[in-house]
């Protein structure tokens, strides 16, 4: 991730204003509502979530649901599951594709509800036209909500709410201590001189951008990479904000003039979780970031970062502990989300990003080269990969690149079996690795180091966590 830049000295010509300065967060909603309403159908071609292609992380829901709930007595009539944030529908399909082949005495799959919350209908309506869906159709229904605020749920009737990648998307104020008080980030957003020419009336867009109004942006031209944001830190409204004693406690453990995210947005998630689940039920949110004090308080750490122009912060899980406690639950978990998998599907994991930074050559190779080194791993790996799941893999391929190696790498990709890995991020087994180690050694890849990273998981600062209760 890298910090939203901020204008320099040496811009020639000063850019144009299309809104005043606003704490991050409320930037932040008001400009993933204009990237949804633009991009929603287009999500993966910014990112991707370990979710969106890939099985594994929800075969290890499914499992803990599965071995969770077989342990309860007195089971009710229906067992209802949330997902909020529910994506491309891939997580759900999996999901319950994997909890029907596990409940081979019949006893759960037929009495779950799976419901995809999500406060976008556009992409509600995509998640649910997922192919792998479609057999399960009498599980799932929809809710067109934000999970911020479930307020027409009933309260304690939920048995299960898990959510993908979604905190890192809500509402989040960038924080730091200067001189013992607690200001946070304003920022305030510009486009160049040259990008307003390109509007036929700056003042009509002007004014759309203000109201979001997505149909006044469809057509005209694009500007949401394009926005130069302003910063400033003023005195936090305390007026406006939760969990003051909590954050000043928190904030007391890091260095002066540190920035630190504030998750305001997964906070309230936790307490509408409280609020719903029934007891013994249990809230999975699976996300980046650390609960490590020490990572917080590095100063040259990544804090959030623009995808499409679409804000992404990373998940102070420390504070979300934190608040989770103050909101009085104590049955909390973090771990690694690698350790989760591996540890539900009874197989030790790692990921395609993993490998492939094991290669001694990467840091050296151009962008295409990299793509090029990407796709032959996955083809590698294909030799002893095989997913139950018919998955083409998508990757754009750089238009900068020779057209020669275009050509290759476009054959390279069509050859690629829709049940193979289906992701750049996915998950592999440990077997699926040493199956083709001898493939992977003749692209480059060092034996001892591929070795090296089975039997230890690379740590990082900034990790994919699993933070997770259970409701007493």
């Amino acid at each position: 991730m890298s910090i939203i830049p901020a204008l320099t000295a040496h811009d020639e010509t000063p850019p144009q204003l299309i809104g005043e300065f606003k704490p991050v967060d409320d930037w932040q909603a008001h400009i993933n509502a204009i990237f949804y309403g633009l991009r929603g159908g287009r999500v993966r071609d910014y990112y991707q979530t370990m979710a969106s292609a890939d099985y594994r992380l929800s075969h290890a829901l499914a499992v803990d649901f599965h071995d969770h709930t077989t342990k309860q007595p007195n089971l009710p009539p229906t067992l209802v599951i949330q997902e909020w944030g529910c994506g491309n529908g891939n997580l759900a399909a999996c999901f319950l594709t994997h909890l029907k082949a596990l409940d081979s005495a019949g006893a759960i799959y037929g009495r779950t509800r799976y419901v995809l919350v999500d406060a976008n209908r556009d992409a509600l309506q995509v998640a649910v036209a997922h192919p792998d869906l479609q057999s399960h159709r009498e599980q799932v229904t929809t809710l067109q909500a934000d999970a911020q605020d479930l307020s027409g749920v009933k309260d304690g009737s939920v048995h299960w709410i898990h959510c993908n990648e979604l905190w890192n998307e809500l509402p989040t104020k960038v924080i730091l201590r200067k001189e013992g008080e607690i200001v946070e980030e304003q920022v305030r957003p510009n486009l160049s001189d040259a990008k307003t020419k390109e509007f036929d009336d700056w003042s009509a867009f002007v004014r759309a951008f203000e109201a979001r109004d997505i149909a006044a942006f469809k057509g005209g031209p694009s500007f949401l990479d394009e926005i130069i944001w302003e910063k400033d830190y003023q005195p936090i409204e305390w007026k406006r904000v939760q969990y003051r004693k909590t954050l000043t406690d928190f904030m007391k453990q890091i260095d002066e003039l540190v920035i630190v995210p504030a998750n305001f947005g997964a906070f309230a998630t936790i307490k509408e979780a409280q609020r719903l689940l029934a007891q013994g039920g249990r809230f999975t949110s699976l996300d980046a970031g650390t609960p490590d004090r020490a990572v917080l308080s590095n100063p040259d750490k990544p804090c959030y970062g623009l995808y499409g122009g679409q804000y992404s912060f990373i998940v102070n899980f420390a504070l979300c502990d934190e608040v989770a406690r103050h909101l009085g639950i104590k049955e909390i978990a973090i771990e690694p989300q690698q350790e989760f998998v591996s540890r539900m599907l009874g197989v030790s994991v790692l990921t395609v990003v993993d490998l492939l930074a094991t290669h001694p050559t990467l840091g050296r190779l151009r962008p295409w080269e990299q793509d090029r080194l990407l796709l032959q791993t996955l083809k590698a790996l294909d030799g002893g990969y095989r997913s139950s799941y018919h998955r083409p893999i998508e990757f754009p391929i750089r238009a900068e690149m020779p057209d020669p190696q275009k050509r290759e790498l476009q054959a390279l990709l069509e050859s690629l079996p829709s049940t193979g890995v289906p992701d750049t991020i996915a998950y592999l087994s440990e077997e699926e690795v040493l199956g083709v180690l001898p493939n992977l050694e003749a692209l480059g890849f060092e034996r001892a180091r591929v070795l090296e990273i089975l039997g230890t998981a690379p740590r990082r600062d900034i990790d994919y966590y699993r933070f997770s209760f259970l409701q007493k």
